[in-house]
């Protein structure tokens, strides 16, 4: 699983591996909020260049770190996703808690 952790600022920028599904997720929720707890970053960004499958663990991924963030008034932005992982997204209604990007807007 190849994912990259990246501090800039106030901000975390999460590099996500290609697939995201029930067996990925958990070591991806567990690094990143080691990560989180450690820089309490004011935002959060997953950058879903590299993903090619995501299903539904995609949006517990997403939302889960929400919940992490948002009580310390922090954000999430999920940036360079695709237009399938979008259409997920939207039909789920992630967009109301967190700000989407697509590839074409970043």
């Amino acid at each position: 699983m190849e994912m990259k952790y990246e501090q800039r600022t106030r901000a975390l920028t999460v590099t996500l591996p290609a697939e995201i599904d029930h067996h990925s997720a958990r070591p991806i929720r567990e690094e990143a909020d080691m990560w989180i707890a450690k820089l309490r970053p004011e935002t959060v960004v997953l950058d879903f260049s590299g993903v090619k499958f995501m299903d539904s663990s995609g949006i517990g991924l997403i939302l889960g770190r929400y919940n992490k963030v948002a009580p310390i008034g922090g954000r999430v932005i999920v940036e360079c996703a695709d237009r399938r992982t979008l259409q997920l997204l939207r039909l789920a209604g992630v967009q109301k808690l967190v700000e989407i990007k697509s590839a074409a807007q970043v």
